[in-house]
């Protein structure tokens, strides 16, 4: 029974999926947090894998409180994220070439913080920095020609440099970075990489300098610590969920507590629970949970058919492989659950494929996977769905909604009507 002291507590604040932690729903995995805990005082960068609403921002958040945060977007490159991470110190950066490691620029500082950081790097590297009044602060620019200075910056800081998303990056800029962490490691500046692959040991693939110099953490989800998010949250709003209840939502979750939190935030919403309960009341009817289901599709539909649209859209300018990526999109789609999670492989693509469509050449397929992800993402550069991992030759869902999308969505995908249309005009297989 909650306490007549204080308000009782909104179902919104325990269950959900929200930019900030919910404490009362939040599970420490395995330890997890105490481990990456005990990492970011082992001298190592830190790679967080995931996938999407697995629970990565908020572990960041809990671990990492006063972290450097830069998000990465499809066409972001490796400079974007130290211009974004020193513009959040109050430091423009400006770049006029670069080459390996090696920087030429300058740095502007364009808030107080920024010039005393700006004051106490240049002192350390033996540079004379000038300094002119303002308005409102000073402004100090200082030319730079090493990756080394922008190191000192952050670290000087006192906050460490998170870049999530890492899988937006292109292969090309991924490369770039792995090679950059190299030196940023030789300059005591630490880290945490946080994104979405499915091989493991990404970043050593991408440079083997790394070995011993990261170290990757997988963000999992045991069903037994999905199950702790109902006896938590649970607890907090004076609430018995059945075993009925808990087994199903785990299962049709796909391992994935974002998905798990916006479940049991729907049961609530359709059993009428806004806030804590005055007794224990027990929730245990299966059928709340197979609406919330039902609705948390339809809110999916719109975002799925515009990810449909704008893939189709893109296909339709690639009018040498019209065919093959339609071919491919038709062949992954279809792919099951555990296949999709786990990475369907290139060849397995290729074999269904080619069955449907001779004239698919496994070179050209390759191809189009390889850009696959540039179709999906908006003009922000968001929205991933699909992955294709370059080192393991796989592609898997990045955004595991889609898995519990397609369990209840009637509305047939574009990808047959876009393989007619090729039929029809004899091209789409030639080339890329």
């Amino acid at each position: 029974m909650h306490s007549l002291l204080r308000r009782p507590k909104r179902a919104e604040d325990v269950f959900g999926v929200a930019p900030e932690v919910l404490p009362d729903s939040y599970v420490d995995r395995g330890d997890l947090d105490e481990r990456i805990a005990r990492l970011l005082n082992k001298k190592k960068h830190i790679a967080l894998r995931g996938v999407s609403k697995c629970g990565k921002s908020w572990l960041r958040q809990r671990v990492v409180p006063s972290a450097l945060v830069v998000q990465c977007r499809l066409g972001k490159t490796v400079l974007d994220i130290y211009r974004e991470a020193l513009g959040e110190l109050g430091i423009r950066l400006e770049v006029s070439s670069t080459e390996a490691t090696s920087l030429t620029g300058t740095v502007e500082a364009t808030a107080e913080a920024g010039v005393n950081l700006i004051a106490k790097i240049a002192a350390k590297w033996g540079f004379s920095g000038t300094a002119t009044d303002s308005i409102t602060t000073k402004s100090v620019r200082q030319d730079i020609n090493d990756l080394g200075f922008i190191a000192d910056l952050i670290r000087e800081s006192g906050r460490t440099l998170v870049i999530e998303d890492f899988h937006y990056l292109s292969h090309a800029e991924r490369t770039k970075l792995a090679f950059d962490l190299k030196a940023l490691w030789d300059y005591k500046t630490y880290v945490v990489i946080v994104g979405v692959w499915s091989g493991q040991n990404i970043l050593v693939h991408l440079n083997s300098d790394l070995t011993a110099r990261v170290r990757e953490v997988p963000i999992v989800w045991s069903d037994e610590d999905l199950e702790k998010i109902f006896e938590r949250g649970g607890k907090a709003l004076n609430l018995q969920f059945s075993g009925d209840v808990v087994a199903r939502a785990v299962k049709d979750c796909y391992g994935n507590a974002g998905i798990l939190q916006r479940l049991i935030e729907g049961v609530l919403e359709e059993a009428g629970i806004e806030e804590e309960q005055k007794e224990l009341t027990y929730v245990d009817d299966v059928s709340l949970l197979e609406d919330a289901e039902l609705n948390y599709a339809e809110e999916l539909n719109t975002v799925y058919l515009e990810f449909a649209n704008r893939v189709s859209s893109g296909i339709r300018t690639r009018q040498n492989a019209t065919g093959i990526y339609a071919h491919a999109m038709a062949v992954i789609m279809a792919a099951s659950d555990d296949e999709l999670i786990g990475g369907v492989p290139l060849d397995s693509i290729f074999k269904t494929a080619h069955a449907r469509e001779p004239r698919i050449q496994k070179g050209n397929l390759r191809t189009v996977l390889e850009r696959i992800e540039a179709l999906q993402v908006d003009d922000a550069g968001r929205g991933l769905v699909l992955a294709y991992d370059e080192s393991r030759k796989v592609v898997s869902v990045v955004d595991r909604q889609l898995l519990l999308y397609r369990k209840y969505a009637t509305v047939p995908w574009p990808w047959e009507d876009l393989i007619a249309e090729a039929d029809q005009q004899g091209e789409g297989f030639s080339g890329v």
